[in-house]
């Protein structure tokens, strides 16, 4: 697959680069796993020179004995003396930079907090008393969300303060995956658009495995993800069992019932006869996983709140495949398929929802776009988009088939909420698939 988008990550980095030849600059880099990270780096020091560390879950002397493989093979310089731990290694550098420039990139940094967690007030000295001298472009990346922003943002952390840039690795636009669609699939359908949004939500490696697998269709892809064998099948463990530790089962059990559509704090409580206050303000302050959904203009206190799950596929992996895991562990896939293919119609209209959402915030013609329902979820509105410029105010309803969408009906639910906006011109919309 070619390299995509990231013209603005590409810029800061370059930009970042040529300071670093200047004066000592530390960025971290964070995002989720299989989002693009390494790529970006990768493609933003072609041709530059660059060392690349991986901390792998193993002993720190081994991992020194790859990083020293690393220096002599990449810099091309003759080390004299044993470097066995990170701190070495990383004075070494650090002394070198001073008479050379080069860019230094570790990969899953926060792993160092299981290995060596010295390794973060070693690394505050040593940048403390040398990178006045020094000229390195160090890039610290890492996808545990939760680790990489106590690292760096926590007051009481030993390299708080210290990074210089701050880059967020997010999916792919919905233009950038139309512009994927269309190189790749030509004559691709909204209902192939939809499908494709729903399984990747823009994350590249998800991207690059159904190009790989020519899935475009609906059903070409879920007869990728769902086989035997698939990275797909275990992938929401993969991605998330590092951040949740030994509670990822009470984790777990809330997404999965948050991608059920039992979106509110109270049926979760229902349902699992337990308190879920603490877990459902962990994964959305420190895991940036979900996110509260209030009515458009309800206050900040509201308790008026839903939650959602902030990815496409997590929240597909959890409505389906985590949901039926019996069903998956005796391999009882073609079941499951079925199952996917039985909900789809309801499944994908929230999923549209969102996209709709998604595409109007990258147009950038408004103010505030939200969603909006009255107590006990009367006279719900699925997308409301204001333009406080032009004092204008979109109510729209989404539905797969436009014909099913009744536009007078929409304007009474949309009658309390047009009273806030009284000196707004209003306009009331259906949108369906053909309006991708």
């Amino acid at each position: 697959m070619k390299f995509y988008n990231r013209e603005k990550e590409l810029s800061l980095l370059q930009k970042i680069e040529e300071r670093s030849k200047q004066s000592a600059q530390m960025t971290f880099v964070v995002g989720r796993r299989r989002i693009g990270k390494t790529s970006l780096l990768v493609k933003a020091n072609e041709g530059k020179p660059m060392l690349y560390f991986f901390v792998a879950k193993k002993n720190e002397v081994l991992l020194c004995e790859e990083f020293v493989h690393e220096i002599r093979h990449k810099l091309q310089v003759e080390i004299f003396g044993e470097l066995k731990t990170f701190k070495s290694v990383f004075g070494y550098l650090m002394e070198l930079s001073k008479t050379r420039h080069f860019t230094l990139v570790v990969d899953e940094f926060q792993e160092f907090n299981t290995i060596n967690p010295s390794v973060y007030s070693d690394m505050q000295n040593i940048w403390d008393s040398q990178k006045g001298a020094a000229k390195i472009n160090l890039i610290l990346c890492g996808s545990v969300y939760s680790l990489m922003s106590r690292i760096f943002e926590h007051a009481k952390e030993p390299l708080f303060g210290r990074a210089t840039g701050r880059i967020h690795l997010k999916a792919f636009t919905i233009s950038t995956l139309k512009e994927i669609l269309a190189n790749y699939r030509p004559k691709y359908t909204n209902d192939d658009l939809l499908a494709f949004y729903m399984m990747t939500g823009g994350v590249a490696k998800y991207v690059e495995l159904l190009i790989e697998e020519h899935a475009f269709t609906l059903e070409s892809i879920l007869n990728v993800i769902l086989t035997e064998n698939s990275l797909f099948l275990d992938e929401g463990k993969n991605v998330l069992i590092d951040e949740f530790g030994k509670e990822y089962g009470n984790y777990f059990s809330i997404l999965s019932l948050i991608a059920s559509s039992k979106t509110s704090r109270v049926e979760i409580e229902s349902i699992m006869e337990m308190q879920v206050g603490g877990f459902l303000d962990r994964m959305e302050s420190e895991f940036s996983l979900i996110s509260k959904v209030r009515p458009i203009f309800a206050k900040p206190n509201s308790r008026s709140v839903k939650y959602q799950i902030n990815d496409n596929f997590l929240n597909f992996w959890f409505r389906f495949i985590y949901k039926y895991r019996s069903v998956v562990e005796i391999g009882n896939l073609t079941y499951l398929m079925e199952i996917v293919k039985r909900d789809y119609q309801t499944y994908s209209v929230r999923i549209l929802e969102k996209y709709f959402i998604e595409k109007m915030m990258e147009e950038g013609n408004y103010s505030a776009i939200g969603t909006y329902w009255e107590k006990s979820n009367h006279n719900e509105i699925d997308i409301v988009a204001v333009n406080d410029l032009d004092k204008s105010v979109v109510f729209a309803e989404v539905k797969r088939k436009k014909e099913n969408i009744s536009i007078p009906g929409l304007i009474t639910k949309a009658k309390n909420l047009q009273a806030q906006l009284k000196d707004y011109d209003a306009e009331f919309i259906g949108l369906g698939i053909e309006d991708m």
